[in-house]
């Protein structure tokens, strides 16, 4: 049970690991992308593609769809980032519930969106929890662990690192199930990780400059941090941190530093409305960005959850 790229390699380890996977659920195609033609889910995709059966229910308020699942008869039910919140039925149908691979160090970021979470709060450590699923939000108790560094990665490369590690524990699990301790989640250091808001991935310039870099990172490659020069969104994939200094907002010179609160950042990859991608100079060659402009400063996105 799972729906983003994150979900893949799990999926792709349980077949490979000859598992007799009776069907994957994942979220239902939905529109996507600028065209919004309605596209399969990154797991649906590659469920078809290894030719397993799907099923994309909207939720599990329907009967038959919860009678569906448990006349199934399954084992146990593996979900790695499914997107919906399953109801006791289904949590009690397999016959030793349900294992989650979840993508943070547990307790710390229970909820949607770990990873970015944790870019966001500047963790220097983050990680995959395989956890046995119970009624309360990721609360129920660990059958392993793992952590990586943080480092300076992006949302995108944090994800495929983090969806890597979880198919190698989802896998070590499986086949010690019998014998790994189920362990209670530290009673300290919980955070929640909410649902991204697109509207947070505004640059707000009155925040420090290390904060809007980490803003940067967490948000490649969806959403997508940006600012709005001119009337026009404009991308910022990456960028670095200096030692300017101005008022927030403001771009100090013809390279595209842009004062923050404490600081600066120079962006070195951005992204201009139906454009490729470009480094930044390329951009100010063929759209001068003029020093004095002020790129107005927007509300903080809410408290991480520090």
């Amino acid at each position: 049970m799972g729906t983003p790229a994150f979900a893949v390699p799990a999926l792709d380890t349980l077949v490979a690991a000859g598992h007799d996977v009776a069907a994957v659920y994942t979220q239902p195609p939905r529109p996507a992308a600028r065209g919004r033609a309605v596209q399969q889910s990154a797991v649906h995709a590659r469920a078809v593609a290894l030719g397993l059966p799907v099923r994309t229910p909207a939720n599990f308020k329907a009967d038959a769809d919860r009678a569906d699942f448990a006349a199934l008869g399954l084992d146990l039910a593996v979900v790695a980032a499914y997107g919906l919140i399953l109801p006791a039925a289904i949590l009690d149908a397999p016959a030793r519930g349900c294992l989650n691979i979840h993508a943070s160090l547990l307790p710390r970021w229970r909820g949607a969106a770990p990873i970015v979470r944790a870019i966001l709060a500047g963790d220097s450590t983050t990680g995959v929890t395989i956890m046995q699923m119970e009624r309360g939000l990721d609360t129920g108790p660990m059958l392993l662990i793992e952590a990586t560094s943080v480092d300076r990665k992006t949302g995108g490369e944090l994800t495929a690192e983090l969806g890597e590690i979880g198919a190698r524990l989802i896998a070590d699990a499986l086949a010690r199930l019998d014998d790994l301790p189920a362990v209670a989640q530290p009673e300290g250091g919980m955070t929640y990780a909410a649902k991204i808001d697109k509207a947070e991935a505004r640059l707000d310039f009155a925040l420090p400059a290390v904060a809007v870099e980490r803003a940067v990172r967490a948000f490649n490659p969806a959403p997508g941090a940006f600012v709005e020069v001119g009337g026009e969104r404009v991308k910022i994939l990456a960028a670095e941190v200096t030692a300017d200094a101005g008022a927030p907002g403001t771009v100090l010179d013809e390279r595209l530093t842009i004062a923050c609160g404490a600081g600066a950042v120079r962006p070195t990859l951005v992204q201009r409305a139906g454009k490729p991608a470009m480094a930044s100079d390329a951009l100010l060659r063929g759209w001068p960005i003029a020093r004095g402009t002020v790129l107005a400063a927007h509300p903080a996105a809410p408290d991480p959850g520090l």
